[in-house]
């Protein structure tokens, strides 16, 4: 299996000219080899994993790794990628709107409980007034972040926000809480300066974070945030996708989740 790691817009340029697994004149993806977008952490982990499944039905998986989550989709809806796999729902809608693509979910595949974390408190309870809460400055993860706080009980949004709440939804927050956005990758690194803050998981793990052990406070596993294989609304139903997702939600898969990320990732199918 091929691998690459893309760091930014001059790498992406450089590193995906080799072109996908496509059929260029149908437009349907090949169903010999599928060049797939990951970022890195624990979506890439288990592709490579799905890849070792895949190889045994006769389907190649090149893994391209990104750090952030932008150029993954953007790779992806310029035809760069053939699937990508390391987001949720509403993260994807909101991509869509704001670029005018087309891409879909497909078949479902692990969740990412958002945890809150904190190198002062031990308990969300002990947050004392003033704090500096950190959250991601992408709309669909900073909601999730508020989401959570809501949940617990922490603050109160305005009624009619769903997917949409922002910082400005806030209604209520007895704590007076200081929320900093911040790149949900740069979370981690930031922790240490602020009192508190909700970093998704696959960072969390990156920094060595144990999600069940280390968080102060956990998103339900009830979530709506799962995660999705996705493709350009033009492949949706091409034959090859049918490996791809009997590869991804086989028993060795579920099994190297369960036992690699101990409860920190889940599988959902």
């Amino acid at each position: 299996m091929k691998k690459m790691v893309v760091f930014g817009a001059f790498a992406l340029a450089a590193g995906l000219l080799a072109g996908c697994g496509s059929n260029a004149e149908s437009g349907e993806l090949s169903e010999d080899k599928l060049v797939i977008g990951v970022t890195s952490g624990p979506h890439e982990q288990i592709m490579e994993v799905v890849a070792e499944v895949a190889a045994e039905d006769g389907l190649e998986i090149e893994l391209k790794v990104f750090t952030d989550y932008v150029l993954p989709n953007t790779a992806l809806a310029e035809g760069d990628l053939d699937v990508n796999s390391y987001q949720h729902k509403p993260f994807l809608d909101a991509f869509n709107e704001d670029h005018g693509t087309d891409l879909v979910a497909g078949a479902t595949t692990i969740l990412n409980p958002m945890g809150v974390y904190s190198n002062e408190y031990a308990s969300i309870e002990e947050l004392p007034k003033g704090s500096t809460f950190g959250l991601p400055n992408d709309p669909t993860n900073g909601a999730r972040a508020l989401f959570i706080l809501e949940a617990a009980g922490v603050i109160t949004l305005k009624e009619g926000t769903e997917e949409t709440a922002s910082i400005f939804d806030v209604e209520e927050n007895p704590l007076e809480l200081e929320f900093i956005e911040l790149e949900a990758a740069q979370i981690p690194k930031q922790l240490s300066e602020l009192d508190a803050a909700a970093i998704n998981t696959n960072w969390a793990i990156e920094a060595g974070l144990n999600t069940l052990e280390d968080s102060i406070l956990l998103e339900s596993s009830e979530s709506p945030y799962v995660n999705y294989i996705v493709v350009r609304e033009e492949n949706k139903d091409d034959a090859v996708l049918e490996k791809l997702n009997a590869a991804y939600q086989s028993d060795k898969v579920k099994a190297f989740i369960e036992e690699e990320f101990d409860g920190s990732v889940l599988a959902i199918w």
